[in-house]
């Protein structure tokens, strides 16, 4: 038996923030991120709509771009403090993700991150509140998914906790809110909702409620991605509900390794060179989608689909072999044109956080055996099509540092 969730009610299209008016309640916190729904007037919207329902609203700001353990904790205690009835979370991946933590340990207070890690354990929720997603990134999707990424910095890793407990009750999708990200995060959303779809389409979790949502926003994406880097706003808007659409499937058909390798190399560096710098998480699936197709292409069910997927993209090819190596050629091509790097060797650019080939070869040398085996055992992995031994992680990652063929 398989289950298959989602929010109970979705409001998408430009003025849907106006929704937040429908909800019902006393009391309403938002959850929002370092300033940019602030700077464009959506928080303003936000906090207007919640009092017109008759709420009294308190604001938890500041979240980081990947959240902190620490940072989940301080806004929980703030919760406790405020008791809601409704949790709103506004802005992109992370303050709806962090939002997702609170969530639990406000319900929870005496539950310990260890405990919210627990994949698919978390106790029922909507005790205290109801959760409403609102989304302003056309990629991670959070707001109709049962998954959230959490940073321990201590650490160097990011946990997902997954459960479709935290799925929330309401999502927003207003594309006015997208219109507003910055050509870089476009390209890395992009890229990371077409990690989600091709994921979920080879997921060994993959049913025919899934399939039709993964293909049919691979096809949006091919369409607009680019464009919308390039400033075309139409398809910023179409992208929105794209992304969401991969959402859908990969939070009810699950995600593969390139999410366990994105999650596990992501803050693993931050050390390196003084730059508090990290491999953003859609520019990290951007480099290793391509060498992971190769990977698990050597699975019979896996190549199959993949070469489905290349079909239902126009991509050419006779073979089963050869519309796979179309694939990955299609999905390079797409990372020059939104300017990601192939490698984690030459990730960084004057316009990163972090100055180009910031991760030196003998530091990720020396980090590469932990890494690969956080990365094997981190939750997205066992859904994914043909499951690494160590060393095939080992190999993988190499392949992915220095953009080298995997043939193994």
């Amino acid at each position: 038996m398989q289950r298959f969730t989602l929010p109970r009610d979705l409001y998408h299209g430009k003025g849907a923030l106006e929704a937040l008016k429908n909800l019902k309640g006393k009391k309403a916190v938002i959850c929002v991120g370092g300033g940019s729904m602030k700077k464009f007037g959506f928080l303003d919207k936000a906090e207007k709509y919640l009092k017109e329902a008759g709420m009294e609203v308190s604001i938890i700001d500041g979240i980081e771009p990947d959240p902190s353990v620490t940072t989940v904790m301080n806004g929980a205690k703030k919760m406790l403090e405020f008791q809601p009835d409704w949790i709103v979370a506004i802005g992109g991946g992370s303050p709806i993700d962090a939002a997702k933590a609170m969530w639990i340990k406000y319900e929870y207070p005496d539950s310990t991150f260890e405990d919210m890690c627990k994949v698919f354990g978390i106790p029922e929720l909507r005790k205290k509140a109801h959760f409403c997603a609102v989304s302003s990134t056309s990629g991670t999707a959070t707001e109709v998914t049962a998954f959230s990424i959490i940073t321990d910095y201590d650490k160097g890793i990011k946990y997902p906790i997954a459960d479709f407990e935290i799925t929330p009750d309401v999502a927003i999708v207003d594309p006015e809110l997208a219109e507003t990200m910055p050509q870089k995060l476009v390209a890395h959303t992009g890229m990371d909702a077409i990690t989600h779809a091709i994921e979920a389409y080879v997921s060994t979790a993959n049913c025919n409620y899934t399939d039709p949502l993964a293909l049919h926003s691979i096809k949006m994406i091919q369409a607009d991605l680019v464009k919308s880097y390039n400033g075309d706003m139409g398809a910023r808007d179409r992208m929105h509900d794209a992304q969401c659409l991969a959402g859908m499937a990969f939070s009810n058909a699950l995600l593969g390794i390139v999410h366990s390798m994105a999650h596990k190399t992501g803050a693993a560096f931050e050390d390196v060179g003084g730059l508090h710098a990290h491999i953003i998480h859609g520019a990290a699936n951007a480099m290793y989608l391509p060498k992971v197709i190769a990977f698990n292409a050597k699975d019979p069910t896996a190549a199959k689909r993949y070469a489905v997927i290349a079909d239902f993209m126009g991509l050419g090819g006779s073979t089963e072999k050869e519309k796979i190596s179309a694939l990955i050629k299609y999905l390079r091509g797409m990372n020059d044109d939104l300017k990601i790097p192939h490698s984690i060797g030459t990730y960084g650019s004057d316009s990163y956080p972090c100055k180009k080939g910031f991760v030196p070869e003998d530091v990720f040398l020396e980090r590469l055996p932990e890494i690969a085996k956080n990365a094997i055992a981190d939750a997205c992995t066992g859904s994914n099509p043909r499951q690494p031994t160590q060393e095939e992680m080992e190999k993988l990652l190499k392949c992915c540092y220095y953009d080298t063929e995997v043939d193994f």
